[in-house]
């Protein structure tokens, strides 16, 4: 039996993604929701959702004393950021005028620009929402099962661009190309919702609660 924590800071649809994990979860898995770091501390596998501002989160991260037992659980044990969760294990965000985030990995966080333009030449708003095709740079264990260029579902207005290349495991494109998975180790974090994006990101899931932090 494996458990599975999903972090709570207040800042990410926790209800959809543990649902989503209790789906595809092995029926001796058992799934909790918590923000008590003994939870987090003792579990086998740690989501890491987030949703809203990287003030915001970061905030309630630290207020919780969150934030060092997050970078814990990144170092050594099968860890998977979701959205802002990606986003803030990086060092820097530019948004509400710059934020200081975990720094796990070296590199910033910027916003789309305003004047983009599709391959059509037709604007693109910002914040980028919806479906759109992920391209792996990687192989990996999370990815078993799912074809290149499957399309997984968006909702932000920043992207992570870190400093080493090689983390990187899948790009996107919406008028720039841009990274939309890392990977290193143990963790592999994610820009889009895989609890949002049907049997493809259900697929993720699975494959996250069977990994056993093996690249």
């Amino acid at each position: 039996m494996s458990l599975i924590a999903v972090v709570d800071y207040g800042m990410g649809n926790l209800r959809s993604v543990s649902k989503a994990i209790e789906h595809v979860a092995k029926n001796s898995d058992r799934v909790i929701v918590s923000s008590n770091p003994a939870d987090i501390n003792n579990a086998d596998h740690v989501v890491f959702p987030g949703q809203g501002a990287a003030r915001d989160c970061m905030h309630e991260l630290q207020a919780r004393k969150l934030d060092a037992v997050v970078l814990k659980a990144a170092a050594e044990k099968p860890f998977l950021g979701i959205c802002m969760g990606m986003q803030i294990l990086l060092t820097h965000s530019e948004e509400n005028q710059g934020v200081e985030c975990l720094d796990l990995y070296p590199g910033n966080v910027r916003r789309f620009k305003d004047n983009m333009h599709d391959s059509e030449d037709l604007k693109l708003k910002v914040p980028h929402m919806g479906w759109n095709r992920v391209r792996w740079t990687q192989e990996h264990r999370l990815l078993e099962n799912i074809a290149q260029d499957s399309r997984f579902y968006f909702v932000h207005s920043y992207f992570a661009e870190p400093s080493d290349s090689s983390l990187i495991a899948a790009r996107s494109d919406y008028g720039i190309d841009f990274a939309c998975a890392l990977a290193k180790d143990n963790v592999m974090a994610v820009q889009f919702h895989p609890e949002k994006s049907a049997a493809d990101g259900l697929q993720l899931l699975k494959n996250f609660c069977h990994w056993n932090g093996q690249p």
